[in-house]
């Protein structure tokens, strides 16, 4: 009989190449004919709700995409009769209210059965007067409650200078897209067409008009911007008119400026609907240029399949190419192939080298040097993206992109925080007091410096090579060892939830060069070892996120399980039990050609409040996975050689 191959028997080991194919070619046959890769990425029913509650709005109804948008909503709503904000998850409010209020406008009865259980259910949660601030300015632009329902935001907030607690460039780049257009909104306070003139009275507990908690307490903090709020919405009908027409002037030409094209506004979809709702209010034409454009932008967020469609909040072209790239060359054993050459001349085409971007409020003198996340964004760089795609082009032959490389390391570094970490888009964002204005109850309107974004700026600062005493990595990694929390994980900002950040930063101290059996190290080892689920997989909740449930998992999943395996490997446990356990999951799992099934939402836009399912997770990271397994078993070398 044969004797074990170092790491995997030998039957095991040829499924192992084999698996590796089949999903290798499968990634392969979805990539675009240019080099790019573009994956479906899904959120809950807000969106496509709101897109068909714009519809109404604007009394610009298509009726087959409006029908397959209902379709989609009408499929997702669960057990507990209304729809959560993950797959699987509780019952969300606000989320529930959208649905129930786009489904009615779509035509359904209100006595039909699903329509019933979702208004008991909301009902049972406490009527859609506990709705968050979004959704009750949605209300209030169909009259649905009165405009005191929502906080006091007066367009003149444009006008506010600099030094001001408030002001535009104190807040998140999605927070000042959506703003901008929004305080419009707000000031001139229109009334939706409604041409079918539906309502949803029947989902207050209290008439919205008599109802006097609006506002939840939220500490003392909160309580006292809601007695400003109080004080301003007093005062607000005596500003001199000629500051507010000022003041929208200034909305609007914020908002112009950064519109991109048939990319939109910020390239995400609530600062499109609120650009065109406010052009639409200011009596701005179909024709209109502005307008137009932004009717393309959000047209182009639509899935629509022969039964159903949804709408994207975005798209994600550059965070799946550099990704999906990074795995195609861990296939071909680092070798970097004709089709992966192409994807990276792709990625090196869509640097933004000039132009104005609000980053520069803060960096008025960095050269810009970064990516973005969407085709085009170049008042919105993303340092994530920028982190992914140097690291990928740094995996070229013969220095290819080496000018590039230069200049998105000069920007990476000139973007790093204060407190020694980074943010995703803004530098300093970190006023941490404007989340308790009344407007603020999501809790997202800050981009502060994140465990994971730091760790991939580290692992890519590294693998370009800068050394640990580099000042800059010295600093985010010190960044790093402070956060970790005691159990030995990292947060997870932008992927569901400790695996992700924990993933994100034994890769960067392993690209840093980081002794593998440091405390540190070693503590986020036996966290990942005890979070192995008896099926060899991982898997996170989206409720993890809440307080008291951060240990919530329902299933394993391919995209975690690959997160915890590759933090693994970079710990250097490629033959530990666990690994293996993991690697065995990852081959039996259900997939379809080259994507493993996965209706689990492993990503987040804003923890608590918005979550996304990447639809490419599933088929690149198992798939890297396993192939930098393969590789760093058959070189039989500890960790891998780059930073990701």
């Amino acid at each position: 009989m044969p004797s074990p191959r170092v790491g995997a028997e030998p039957l095991e080991a040829d499924r192992l190449g084999r698996t590796i194919a089949e999903a290798s070619g499968a990634l392969e046959d979805l990539q675009a004919a240019d080099g790019h890769w573009l994956f479906e990425l899904e959120a809950d029913c807000t969106i496509p709700a709101e897109h068909i509650m714009l519809g109404h709005f604007l009394d610009e109804i298509a009726p087959e995409a409006q029908a397959k948008l209902a379709t989609y909503i009408r499929r997702r709503q669960a057990d507990h009769g209304g729809w959560p904000l993950f797959y699987r998850g509780d019952l969300d409010i606000s989320c529930s209210v959208k649905a129930y209020f786009a489904l009615k406008l779509a035509g359904d009865s209100p006595d039909a059965a699903h329509m019933v259980r979702a208004r008991n259910a909301i009902l049972a949660a406490g009527g859609a007067a506990r709705s968050n601030v979004f959704t009750r300015i949605a209300l209030a632009l169909f009259g649905q409650v009165p405009w005191r329902a929502v906080p006091t935001m007066p367009v003149e907030i444009m006008l506010l200078p600099r030094w001001f607690p408030f002001h535009m460039s104190k807040i998140s780049y999605w927070s000042r897209t959506v703003i901008a257009p929004l305080l419009i909104l707000m000031t001139m306070k229109p009334r939706a067409r409604n041409p079918r003139d539906v309502g949803v009275a029947e989902l207050f507990t209290v008439p919205a008009d008599r109802e006097r908690h609006y506002f939840a307490e939220r500490g003392a903090v909160a309580a006292a911007f809601l007695v400003l709020d109080k004080v301003l919405r007093r005062i607000e009908p005596w500003f001199p008119k000629a500051i507010r027409a000022r003041a929208i002037a200034r909305a609007v030409k914020f908002t112009a400026e950064r519109l991109n094209g048939e990319d939109g506004l910020g390239g995400i979809f609530p600062a499109m609907a609120s650009a065109l709702m406010a052009f639409d209010t200011l009596g701005y034409p179909s024709d209109h240029p502005d307008r137009a454009v932004c009717r393309q932008a959000i047209d182009k967020l639509l899935v629509l399949g022969d039964e159903e469609g949804y709408c994207q909040p975005c798209l994600s072209p550059v965070w799946d190419t550099a990704l999906a790239v990074h795995t195609a060359i861990e296939v071909g054993e680092d070798r970097v192939g004709p089709r992966a050459m192409k994807a990276l001349d792709w990625l090196a085409d869509r640097q933004i080298l000039d132009g104005p971007a609000d980053w520069r409020e803060r960096r008025p003198d960095l050269p810009a040097g970064g990516w973005a996340f969407q085709y085009a964004n170049p008042y919105y760089p993303d340092v994530d993206d920028t982190a992914v795609a140097l690291m990928a082009l740094d995996r070229a032959p013969f220095g290819r992109y080496r000018q590039a490389i230069e200049r998105g390391i000069e920007w990476l570094i000139g973007v790093q925080s204060t407190n020694d970490g980074w943010g995703a888009f803004d530098v300093d964002n970190t006023y941490h007091y404007l989340n308790h204005i009344p407007f603020a109850d999501h809790g997202a309107l800050l981009d502060p410096p994140t465990d994971d974004v730091t760790a991939r700026c580290v692992s890519a600062l590294c693998q370009l090579g800068r050394e640990a005493d580099d000042p800059a990595v010295a600093r985010a990694l010190e960044f790093l060892r402070r956060n970790q929390m005691a159990d030995g994980s990292w947060f997870g900002r932008w992927g569901t939830n400790y695996i992700y950040g924990t993933w994100s930063a034994l890769c960067a101290f392993n690209a840093a060069g980081e002794d593998p059996k440091a405390p540190h190290i070693r503590g986020a080892v036996a966290w990942l070892e005890n979070r192995q689920r008896d099926d060899g997989g991982w898997g996170e909740d989206g409720a993890s996120y809440f307080e008291n449930r951060e240990g919530e998992v329902k299933a394993s999943t391919p995209s975690q399980t690959a997160w915890a395996v590759l933090a693994l490997m970079a710990a250097g446990e490629v033959k530990s039990p666990a690994v293996r356990r993991g690697i065995h999951y990852l081959l039996e799992a259900p997939r379809t050609g080259g994507r493993w099934h996965e209706e689990w939402y492993t990503a987040v836009g804003f923890p608590r409040v918005f979550y996304l399912r990447y639809h490419g997770y599933a088929a690149y990271f198992p798939l890297w996975a396993l192939a930098r397994y393969r590789n760093l078993l058959g070189k039989n070398r500890p960790a891998p050689t780059i930073g990701i």
